[in-house]
């Protein structure tokens, strides 16, 4: 099954899609249009980087192929979590210690970005605080304490530290040794969220298209792009369909892969249960390679996610593989039903560090075509950020881009035909160190 095929047949029974209202629809392009900036993708980094843009006063039109929030940005876990899906240390070696602690800096300021947009456009997305970082043996909480630590002394960032003897207060779970809590991270509906942000990019004057996917695109001072009914032209796009671009770039591509990643959820739970599994209602996220993350949801459910695949193949019985690993986590909801199993893909990059640049200009002139890539499954609150990096770009300030941008990427080994299976035979060892730790 090819993605868009399967990616169709996950989004099938989200809970978010059941939970939130889509209150506005946007009429497909039609016909031949122009604008200072097009952008290309309707999910949290496009929609960011449209409000920013459109608010400094540029003229933005934004493509999506589907529906706004179609993809990642509409099915993620809603965790909003420090830091990048890399460990800094990749960043440090990368580019140096002053440098590493910039983009450090940066997703903090995401996070702070995130809440001010809930709350100067009024989106109500359920948002809490908190985020509960678990270790799932002795010598990953000893991993993680050091972690933790290390990110005190150096980046100054305090998190508090969850002993053994302490951590029952904040899981009913037998599963974890220790852990650290995050107040400054936490978690939201994210397709509550994206919809909000884009009704407040149309209220700041971005004209919105969905069903209008960008079948060819062509470089030059003012950038053609072509939909199945209409042609935009832009003096600046930004693409940001990630795993969705479909061999638009064939250079960009390369350097991430379709990741598919899993979740389900619970019916209602009763009061008391529900307020005794994590007590201070925030996000988890175990500490291994192949993580499971979940949280409680303002409607007193548990949402679980924690299969992946690195094919296009939808693990079988989905909902009940999952159950099964929420039942690991959580005895006590061996008698839960679930109500919604969904999934979607992420876009991985080789050394999971976001993936930010312009493609050359032909002739050597000014690049004007920007992209946004590679989140790997942490860019609910980065993807933020980025939008609002590129519009400073565009404006004529890209220090801030420009230190992502730095950050080198490589194609994935193996070329089309053979990326895939040599992705699953490095996950598989890595799923085998999780299960031996």
């Amino acid at each position: 099954m090819d993605l868009l095929s399967a990616d169709r047949e996950l989004t099938r029974n989200s809970y978010y899609a059941a939970t939130a209202a889509r209150q506005q629809s946007y009429a497909a392009l039609q016909d031949s249009a122009q604008c200072d900036v097009a952008v290309v993708g309707g999910g949290l980094a496009g929609v960011s980087a449209a409000l920013e843009l459109a608010e400094r006063g540029h003229a933005v039109t934004l493509l999506e192929s589907r529906e706004v929030g179609w993809g990642a940005s509409g099915r993620n876990g809603g965790q909003a979590i420090h830091g990048l899906a890399c460990d800094q240390a990749t960043v440090e070696q990368q580019l140096g210690l002053d440098e590493s602690k910039r983009i450090w800096a940066m997703s903090i300021e995401a996070l702070d970005l995130l809440r001010e947009r809930i709350r100067r456009h009024g989106i109500d997305c359920d948002w809490r605080d908190g985020y509960l970082g678990v270790a799932t043996s002795a010598r990953k909480g000893r991993e993680l304490q050091d972690w933790a630590e290390r990110m005190e002394r150096v980046y100054g960032y305090a998190q508090q530290h969850l002993p053994p003897a302490e951590l029952p207060r904040w899981i009913a779970s037998q599963r974890f040794h220790s852990g650290v809590f995050d107040k400054r991270s936490g978690h939201l509906h994210p397709l509550k969220y994206t919809l909000g942000l884009a009704r407040a990019a149309a209220a700041a004057g971005v004209r919105i298209h969905e069903q209008s996917p960008v079948q060819s695109m062509e470089p030059g001072a003012r950038v053609r792009l072509r939909t199945p009914q209409g042609e935009l032209r832009a003096r600046h796009v930004l693409l940001a369909g990630n795993v969705y671009l479909q061999g638009l770039v064939p250079e960009l591509a390369s350097r991430i892969m379709p990741v598919g990643t899993y979740i389900a959820c619970t019916e209602p739970l009763d009061d008391a249960l529900a307020d005794s599994l994590i007590p201070s209602r925030a996000a988890v996220c175990d500490t291994n390679f192949v993580l499971d993350y979940f949280r409680t949801t303002n409607d007193q459910r548990m949402l679980y996610g924690g299969r992946v695949s690195y094919s296009t193949v939808t693990p079988a019985h989905l909902a009940e593989s999952i159950r099964q690993r929420m039942v690991l986590t959580f005895p006590q909801l061996s008698r839960a039903k679930v109500a919604y199993a969904w999934g979607g893909f992420v876009d991985i990059s080789m050394n999971r560090a976001p993936d930010f640049g312009r493609l050359p200009a032909e002739g050597g002139g000014a690049p004007n075509i920007y992209y946004l890539q590679g989140f790997s499954g942490h860019g609910l609150a980065l993807t933020g950020l980025a939008g609002k990096l590129v519009a400073e770009a565009i404006d004529g300030d890209a220090s801030r881009f420009d230190t992502f941008a730095r950050i080198r990427h490589r194609p994935f080994p193996g070329g089309r035909l053979l990326r895939t299976p040599a992705l699953v035979l490095g996950m598989a060892w890595y799923r085998m160190k999780d299960l031996v730790a």
